[in-house]
């Protein structure tokens, strides 16, 4: 990846990328690479201007902003809490 920021059609077509692989991690139920991925693509939507993201395909700023955010938003519970206690792994 160059030094200089992306700008313009390239930072579009960053921005596509990411949520592309974000939803191929999703699907494949990486979740921990789909949040990382889902961030970065985020991140750099939010940069864009109101006509860069018209350019966004709809599908994908859909999944980006809205059903993503079901699973992954700020008001779920964030990952790396591998201990569970006994009663949940269905032990007595």
């Amino acid at each position: 990846m160059p030094d200089s920021p992306l700008e313009g059609p390239a930072l579009v077509k960053e921005v596509c990328r990411r949520i592309r692989l974000a939803r191929s991690y999703w699907d494949a139920h990486n979740n921990a690479a789909c949040r990382g991925e889902r961030e970065k693509a985020l991140a750099l939507y939010n940069t864009l201007t109101k006509e860069q993201k018209d350019q966004i395909p709809q599908t994908l700023r859909v999944w980006l902003r809205y059903r993503s955010e079901k699973y992954f938003g700020a008001h779920r519970t964030p990952p790396g809490n591998k201990r569970r206690s006994a009663k949940h792994r269905g032990k007595k």
